[in-house]
């Protein structure tokens, strides 16, 4: 039983796990996508993370810290050069496991693509092709709100000093109601108070 292991040792010792990982995250950096099976891909975006992160402040700390898990320096390069200045914005979630339908010939495990986030071209042109409808029409709607609300403000302007000369005639009218309104005895207020 597995209780409470967080870890997937992936049927590997320590050593072996670690190698292995330190590979996939420069390949991962370099490349910017690679295929592999779902078990070592959400290995791998626990161990490339943290990287990605400490990569954000170029340091000669972080870069030390980043190479003693590496070991590569052109992977190291490309990741305080290029990596670093597209993902300075995102505030983690670096990257992104796709599944594949198709699993492994020789012993049926699921295949999946891990990439990063902020280098897949095709996905972030639909995101940027879909802002851009989405603010034209916000605002073309927020022109019209504008230009509609000016117009009722004036309107709006207009009908006060209507408004007010209709409650001052209402003013007015009222004692004249009250006078001609009958009392339960069917006589006038005006009867009434001539007697």
């Amino acid at each position: 039983m597995r209780h409470g292991k967080t870890i997937n040792h992936l049927g590997r010792t320590a050593s072996h796990r670690n190698a292995m990982l330190s590979n996939m995250a420069s390949s991962l950096i370099q490349h910017k996508r690679i295929t592999t099976t779902v078990a070592k891909a959400k290995a791998l975006r626990k161990f490339v993370e943290p990287l990605l992160t400490k990569s954000k402040s170029d340091t000669t700390h972080s870069r030390r810290l980043v190479f003693s898990v590496l070991n590569n320096k052109e992977t190291l390069k490309e990741l305080f050069g290029t990596v670093s200045a597209k993902i300075a914005t995102r505030p983690g979630g670096y990257t992104r496991i796709i599944k594949l339908s198709a699993t492994r010939l020789g012993d049926n495990a699921e295949m999946c693509i891990i990439e990063l986030v902020d280098f897949n071209e095709t996905l972030l042109e639909a995101n940027n092709a879909a802002e851009a409808k989405a603010t034209t029409r916000r605002s073309r709607g927020k022109k019209k709100a504008t230009a509609e609300g000016e117009s009722s403000a004036e309107v709006v302007a207009e009908d006060k000093p209507a408004k007010k000369a209709k409650a001052a005639a209402t003013e007015v009218s009222a004692p004249e109601d009250t006078a001609t309104e009958t009392l339960k005895d069917g006589e006038t207020r005006e009867e009434k108070a001539a007697e």
